[in-house]
């Protein structure tokens, strides 16, 4: 705390000498290559300032109010001259800038730009017709000027791209399972795991600095990626000293002024963390020993357990609640060397009711019989705190040594109350109940160096991480009561219990362990000459990657060896009282922990690669980056015995070359070409024999062993057009051949048996046209406030499988994506509006296994709105943000008949989910 004190007051401090100056911070780049240029000298007037440094950037402080000159040189570059540049007390005024290379040694050439604001402008276009790859970037500037809290929020603006459930991102129609993410630099795992996906609301958007996403593969970059690589930076060196806070508030209109429902837990919940309320009682017996006691020991330690099966009805507001601080300085020492800090923490708590209804269907001739029909109501409190902590050591202008670190803790505290209908044996009201808290965390830490060797054009790259990701999950709940005669509905409602001391589904308690623990390593060097004043580069690299995972879980199990219907007529908040528990002979509740290997494994994977990478500039306009990836991936999942039946072992080497061809048809237009191999790999839980009875989809998920890894060829056409800056124009189509893809897939079954598996398809195809565009309506001046922009998407994809006669997209491929937004700014007042529309086109969720048809994801229209406004002498900014205001309900159904959609009543659906819409207002000063 008071290493935090001491932060403030050196930053209070530093704003308060600084009352009457401004900071101008600036990018340099290279016009043809798009790289970033070190060592260019930045002056005003005769006196040189500054030079810039590995990143290209560079920081000067000047009085405020006045407008300035600067001059930027650099050997083998085009002096440039920026007039008319202008800082503001207090704030940093950002400026990008593109030099062009020359052959003349002998006269000075100087190029002149009218203003930072047009220069600026011209170096972004730059960077998106000069990137060697089709890319979208999102730059620092974007990012501070729009009304997103996290990065999630941020990517709703990206072409092409779409967000599910505000986290997870949805490329090209392709489902998460299908995109990358690098964090820095350095490639991340999942996020998520028993998904393979990254969630990106835990990172705040205020501490990014810049996100590019990738659409087209380069050797340089990770190969186990198809739909997009998504590369986020964070903030490393602050222009100048900073400290912001930010505090704001919603709520659902499912949840405000409702009841809501939640269970006895612990007093830090709010946190996001258990204090030890739902842990084991103390000295419990390991598995294998405690699956050596008699019966009778096993019940005593039944009795230890909290007996808590009830719930605590509120009634209230039920308000959100978020926070955000974060700060930062910088202080030099030596001639031209720096240290850097910035530091930042956050915290948010939703309160969500989600109702949805879920059904089990199996059909036979296309007729549906209903399994089951149940109406849930879910009360959760979500919790999402973080903290990170950057230090940058700045030397000189060509080396720069960076660490890295980022905690976060992701939570959820739910309560589900599910009434409904059992058909499986005699139609019987249901009534029950699932408590349980799941807390993910993850830790990334990160150490890099960048290092420039100008006398020999050579850059060199390094870096090292290690990343933790824990989930745990105590004392997971479920209860449930049937009616006792199923033609009276006055009838009483009996406890359902087993006299099997194995079952999941009724009286269990479930605790589980997962601990994933991420090594990695890598290098790379580039090399830039000429050949004919023509620029060249050679780049090579290797990359380590190194995944352990412990996975352990214990599942116990209430049960009734004989009928009691005094007990099982009981409460839930009194059933399992110490004193219906028996002693093992008698017939009264009796317990056991559900022993064997599958409720635990082990996984590890080695991922070596190494690339070879070269980047031509053939003629003054064609431009070509190709090379060769190689990636070796070992792998064992369940058990490291080869005896063990779980023991699951494979090593493939990968070889995935990439090119891409750019053909720059004038200074506005381009026009490209890119082709590749990459590979999607399963994840450890989708090939590990690991069973799940999942509450929500009222069936079990299960691993299979035998998947193997997806190869993906792809090929890009595109044409680019740049009108003017912050405008654009492209169209493109491209082609994926997907090799044994991966697809989840449901297997109905009676009597609860129904299962979700994982399986390799045959092959699949796609085809798609993509288009997008971004224009200012200036051109009129009652619009000259408004920017419009908008992406449409076309696939299609097909899976041809040789076995059957299979017509069917892959599972979660959707045949279309429409993004749209309408943005309203009006810089005077500090006004900032964006009006975002997006909807992605039925997709397959579950394949439909044993011959039953597929379970499809309908067509969701989402329309959220979100408004900024500076206050306070532009140091204060209010937000709103109201997310899904159509609250469309998420329908997941059968289309026997192939009707191609949803037709009302009279189709068969799997779950119906209304998520309500969420209104948030929050307030952020910058000190």
């Amino acid at each position: 705390m008071r290493f935090l004190s001491l932060i403030i007051i050196l930053i209070a401090t530093s704003l308060n000498l600084a009352a009457q100056k401004g900071k101008l911070e600036g990018k340099v780049t290279d016009a043809k290559s798009g790289n970033k240029i070190s060592g260019v000298s930045v002056s005003i007037g005769d006196k040189t300032i500054v030079a810039t440094n590995v990143d290209g950037g560079f920081v000067i402080t000047l009085e405020a109010g006045k407008k300035y000159m600067i001059k930027l040189s650099s050997i083998g570059y085009r002096t440039k001259e920026i007039a008319d540049v202008e800082v503001v007390a207090n704030q940093v005024t950002n400026i990008e800038i593109v030099l062009e290379a020359t052959s003349k040694v002998g006269n000075e050439v100087v190029v002149q730009s009218s203003s930072s604001r047009k220069e600026t402008a011209g170096a972004l276009i730059s960077y998106q017709k000069n990137t060697t790859v089709v890319a979208q970037v999102i730059s620092a500037e974007t990012i501070k000027r729009s009304p997103d809290k996290n990065t999630g929020e941020v990517l709703k603006r990206v072409p092409g791209a779409s967000v599910q459930e505000g986290r997870y991102l949805v490329i090209r129609g392709l489902a998460d399972r299908y995109n990358q993410s690098m964090l820095n630099g350095i490639l991340l795992s999942s996020t998520e795991p028993d998904r393979k996906t990254f969630s990106f609301d835990i990172l705040p958007s205020a501490m990014i600095d810049n996100i590019i996403i990738n659409k087209a593969f380069i050797p340089e970059l990770p190969g186990e990626w198809a739909g997009g690589l998504i590369q986020v930076n964070t903030k490393d060196v602050p222009s100048k000293n900073f400290f912001n806070i930010q505090v704001g508030t919603g709520f659902n209109t499912q949840t405000v002024g409702k009841d809501f429902y939640s269970y006895k837990g612990s007093n830090t919940d709010f946190l996001g963390f258990d204090n030890g309320a739902r842990s084991l009682p103390a000295n419990i017996p390991t598995k294998a020993n405690f699956a050596q006691l008699n019966n009778e020991e096993k019940i005593t330690w039944g009795k230890q357990f909290e007996n808590i099966w009830s719930t605590d009805k509120s009634t209230g507001t039920q308000l959100n609640a978020s926070f955000l601080i974060n700060g930062g300085f910088a202080k030099k020492f030596g001639s031209n060397n720096k240290v850097a800090v910035i530091l930042a923490a956050n915290y948010s708590k939703s309160n969500k009711r989600t109702d949805f209804a879920n059904q089990i269907n199996t059909f036979e001739n296309n007729t549906p019989n209903l399994s089951f029909d149940y109406f849930n109501k879910k009360y959760s409190q979500d919790v999402l705190a973080g903290a990170l902590g950057n230090i940058t050591l700045q030397l000189g202008s060509n080396h720069k040594i960076t660490f890295k670190n980022m905690l976060n803790v992701n939570t959820t505290n739910y309560t589900t109350l599910r009434t409904g209908r059992d058909y499986d044996s005699r139609g019987e009201n249901i009534k029950a109940t699932e408590l349980a808290f799941k807390a993910n965390t993850f830790f990334n830490t990160q150490l890099a160096g960048d290092h420039n060797f100008k006398k020999y054009n050579t850059k060199f790259h390094w870096y090292g991480s290690f990343n933790i990701l824990d989930q745990y999950i105590p004392d997971q709940r479920r209860i449930q009561y049937n009616q006792e005669d199923a033609n009276d509905n006055n009838s009483a409602y009996l406890l359902q219990i087993g006299a099997s001391p194995t079952s999941q589904k009724f009286g269990s308690r479930y605790y589980g362990f997962l601990n994933d623990y991420i090594y990695t390593a890598g290098t790379d060097i580039a090399k830039n000459f000429k050949i004919k004043n023509l620029s060249q580069t050679i780049k090579a690299g290797y990359f380590l990657q190194i995944k352990d995972r412990l996975f352990d879980s214990r599942p116990f199990s209430i049960y009734l060896p004989s009928d009691n219907r005094a007990l099982t007529i009981m409460t839930a908040d009194k059933v399992f009282a110490p004193e219906n528990f028996g002693n093992g002979t008698d017939n009264k509740f009796a317990f056991n922990e559900l022993s064997g290997d599958r409720y635990r494994y082990v996984a590890n994977s080695i991922l070596n690669a190494g690339f070879l990478q070269f980047d031509n500039q053939i003629t003054e306009k064609i431009r070509t980056v190709w090379g060769l990836r190689i990636e070796d991936f070992d792998q064992v999942i369940g058990s490291m015995r080869k005896a063990d039946p779980r023991h699951v072992y494979s090593k493939v080497t990968d070889f995935l070359p990439g090119l891409n061809v750019t053909y720059k048809i004038n200074d506005k237009t381009n026009f490209r070409f890119a082709g590749s191999q990459t590979v999607i790999r399963p994840e450890f839980r989708e090939l590990s024999t690991f069973q799940f009875y999942d509450f929500d989809l009222g069936a079990t998920v299960a691993g299979y062993t035998k998947l193997v890894r997806t190869k993906v060829s792809n090929i890009d056409l595109r044409y680019e057009l740049y009108p003017r800056g912050g405008e654009l124009f492209t169209i493109g189509v491209f082609y994926k051949y997907f090799r044994s893809p991966i697809e989840s897939v449901f297997n109905p079954q009676s009597g609860g048996a129904s299962t979700y598996n994982f399986i390799n398809a045959d092959k699949a195809n796609s085809f798609g046209a993509e288009f997008e565009f971004r224009k200012k309506l200036d051109f009129n001046p009652s619009l000259k406030n408004f920017t419009v922009q908008g992406n449409f998407s076309y696939i299609y994809n097909r899976v041809i499988d040789h076995n059957s006669a299979t017509d069917r997209p892959m599972q979660g491929q959707s045949p279309y994506l429409l993004n749209a937004s309408v943005q309203y700014d009006i810089a005077k007042y500090g006004i900032n509006t964006t009006l975002l529309f997006n909807q992605i086109g039925r997709r397959i969720s579950y394949v439909g296994g044993s011959g039953q048809p597929p379970i499809w994801e309908n067509p969701r229209p989402v329309l959220d709105f979100q408004l900024a406004k500076k206050v306070l002498k532009q140091k204060g900014e209010v937000k709103l943000n109201v997310a899904d205001i159509l609250n469309n309900v998420a329908i997941y159904y059968h289309d026997p008949n192939n009707l191609k959609k949803y037709d009302g009543d009279k189709t068969p659906f799997a779950i119906k989910k209304k998520l309500g819409t969420s209104i948030g207002v929050s307030f952020g000063y910058n000190f």
